[in-house]
């Protein structure tokens, strides 16, 4: 599966690789990617020679149907897993144990410290619960990987992918180890983080937003809510005003 996505993804948009020699030829690794698009986590499989494992929505791979059967043997195809999100915390302690257990098997995790998708493209704060727990509790080095322009060929709510080039670029790997079996302190949690998005923040060259994207969607949200209902305001208005100057029945009316 992996060979029968990775070349057509190859071919079609030729995206161009920097740092492939900090990937290790083999034992575990986490690589810590920023996330501009959905594609993310094709594009960047796509151009290792080792399987990456992701963890992606459990809806992926539960849909009923033909469709649903579909979508889950391509997400399993390209290296995702399940994780159940109905619960923030324990989406939390499953992503953290599938990272484990895919590190304790010698192979390459995938995550997005972010959390979730940047909403305007801009860099935000990376969340400490995930990236920086797996890492100490297994000691594997982290990678530092920033994806370039990928937001631009499939942006959010676009389903058909415009052709361009994509770039990847790949940091040297970050050792821990000096923290390890320090999981469960928040500081040390934060410390680890910050520094992973710093290397991140350097590779891809995005401006850094101090909050997490999660709330920075909240706030567009809100934004874009509120811009909707004073549009609907204005428009009541202009329809009152309207309404007041052309009263119904006035004028006169000819007659012999």
């Amino acid at each position: 599966m992996k060979v029968a996505i990775g070349g057509p993804l190859k071919l079609g948009f030729r995206p161009w690789v920097e740092g492939l020699e900090n990937i290790p030829a083999e034992g575990p690794a986490i690589l810590a990617s920023n996330h501009l698009s959905f594609s993310d986590s094709f594009f960047l499989p796509a151009v290792l020679d080792r399987k990456v494992t992701f963890i992606a929505k459990a809806e992926y791979f539960t849909t009923p149907g033909v469709k649903g059967k579909l979508t889950a043997a391509f997400f399993k195809g390209v290296g995702q897993l399940p994780v159940d999100r109905s619960g923030s915390r324990g989406a939390g302690e499953a992503a953290v144990k599938s990272g484990i257990d895919v590190l304790e098997r010698g192979e390459l995790f995938g995550i997005y410290p972010e959390g979730t998708r940047s909403p305007d493209g801009r860099l935000y704060r990376g969340k400490p619960g995930g990236l920086a727990r797996v890492a100490l509790a297994t000691g594997a080095p982290v990678i530092p990987v920033a994806m370039i322009d990928t937001e631009k060929i499939q942006p959010p709510g676009k389903v058909m992918p415009k052709l361009m080039r994509p770039g990847i670029r790949i940091g040297k790997a970050l050792d821990f180890s000096r923290y390890q079996g320090m999981e469960s302190d928040r500081f040390v949690l934060r410390a680890v983080t910050d520094e992973v998005m710093y290397e991140i923040m350097k590779l891809s060259g995005q401006e850094y937003v101090d909050m997490y994207a999660t709330a920075a969607k909240r706030q567009i949200a809100e934004a874009e809510k509120a811009a909707k209902e004073a549009a609907k305001e204005a428009a009541k208005e202009h329809a009152k005003a309207h309404k007041d100057e052309n009263p119904a029945g006035s004028g006169e009316r000819g007659g012999a």
